[in-house]
Formats: structure tokens, sequence, C-alpha cells
């Protein structure tokens, strides 16, 4: 039976890993897990880092794009109620 290790702990052995102050097997030696495992968590986490930063930016740059939709639609709306207004002025003086 595969034992399972809990994020917590993935995310501490992965951590000692990218520190590199003890070598891949040493650490996985201390935390009793097969050195090709200890790799694998720290190639992943360096992967979800690179990653966690990509999906900010994409967020705020959706984010801005919906902003600037909507203040073009309001502006639209705006120009076209201006507008109406200036034909009703128009009317009402002539």
């Amino acid at each position: 039976m595969r034992k399972q290790h809990t994020p917590e702990f993935k995310d501490k052995v992965a951590l000692e890993a990218l520190k590199e102050e003890r070598t891949v097997n040493e650490i996985a030696t201390h935390y009793e897990v097969h050195p090709a495992q200890t790799s694998q968590w720290k190639k992943q986490a360096l992967e979800q880092l690179a990653q966690g930063f990509t999906r900010k930016n994409s967020k705020l740059k959706k984010d801005d794009e919906s902003l600037k939709e909507k203040l073009y639609s309001q502006i639209g709306q705006l120009k076209v109620e201006n507008d109406w207004l200036k034909k009703k002025s128009t009317e009402l003086k002539g």
C-alpha cells in the first residue's frame, strides 16, 4: 500500500530541496521518502511558482479588459443620451 503524503509535507520537503542546503539523498533519507519523489516535488514546486505569477497577471488583465468594456459601454450610452438631449433642446427652441 502506498503512503499518502499531505500537501504540507510535500511543501516542506520541496522547500528544503529548493534551498539546496543538503543533497536530495540526504533530504529523502531524513523525511523517509524516495530521492526521485523528492526531486519530483521540487520540480512541481518550481512549476507552481512560475504559474502563480502568471495566473495573477492574467487575472489582472482580464479584470482590466472587463472594466474597459464596461466603461466603453457607459460612454456609448452617455453619448446616445447626450445626442438625444441636444436634438430635443433644438426642437424646443425652434
